[in-house]
């Protein structure tokens, strides 16, 4: 394979699930590592993506924001995984805050409809197929992004305020050990950060490609929440597990 056509495979694979791993580049290509390597390192600097241990990940903006549809196929199994592990932690008559976004909506098949829940939601896609399963549902008001389907600003801020969650669980985009939680929008990151306020449980839904992102918009210390995520290389978990309470799916 010509070296246009294996980092052009390289970029295409890592747009579409956000990160790749060296070993899979070598068996697809079938080329050396060290060949792989050099790629990547080429790739990294003409900005197209970041290195990091044991393959390389997409390198996005600050402000950057994935449309909800492109964002439902992204590593889709792991966030398959991800939900049925943070579904484990509901409890019968729990109130729950969820989230837009298309982690937290993969966690809707797992719930258990006889649970007697009560869930609070500023996603539009969330609140209908909640509806559609005969689970008491609350739409907050405000104003609805066209990219996300979510519902944020003021209003939905204020509403949020007037509730009280047993457990809260958000999607992110960034995870990083000295800037914390993060994602694009500021009137997203201040909705999220009220449902954390409001709670007395929250998890963060991120899958291991959302580690070491960092996006515009803070929404809190890794601390603030316990992080569900899919397996994580030895590094990042030895790096992560001192700052947060990590929830970690095996892959199967």
């Amino acid at each position: 394979m010509l070296t246009e056509e294996r980092q052009q495979y390289i970029l295409n694979t890592i747009r579409f699930k956000g990160i790749i791993k060296i070993k899979d580049i070598c068996s697809k290509t079938n080329c050396s590592e060290s060949t792989v390597r050099r790629d990547l390192q080429q790739l990294e600097e003409q900005g197209e993506l970041l290195r990091v241990h044991g393959g390389a990940k997409y390198m996005n903006s600050l402000q950057e924001e994935p449309a909800m549809n492109d964002k439902v196929s992204r590593n889709v199994d792991a966030k398959d995984r991800i939900a049925q592990q943070a579904v484990a932690n509901i409890q019968v008559d729990d109130v729950i805050y969820l989230d837009a976004g298309t982690s937290t909506l993969a966690m809707i098949p797992h719930l258990n409809p006889g649970y007697n829940l009560r869930i609070v939601t500023n996603g539009v896609v969330h609140a209908s197929v909640l509806a559609d399963m005969g689970i008491k549902t609350y739409l907050l008001g405000g104003n609805l992004k066209n990219v996300t389907k979510a519902v944020i600003g003021p209003e939905a801020v204020k509403s949020l305020q007037e509730y009280r969650f047993n457990k809260v669980f958000l999607g992110i985009n960034g995870v990083h050990p000295k800037f914390g939680l993060t994602t694009p929008d500021p009137d997203e990151a201040i909705v999220k950060k009220t449902a954390i306020a409001q709670s007395e449980e929250s998890f963060i839904l991120a899958d291991n490609s959302k580690f070491d992102h960092v996006s515009f918009a803070r929404v809190g210390d890794l601390s603030s929440a316990t992080i569900v995520t899919d397996q994580l290389t030895p590094t990042l978990a030895e790096q992560y597990q001192p700052l947060t309470t990590i929830q970690e799916v095996q892959n199967s």
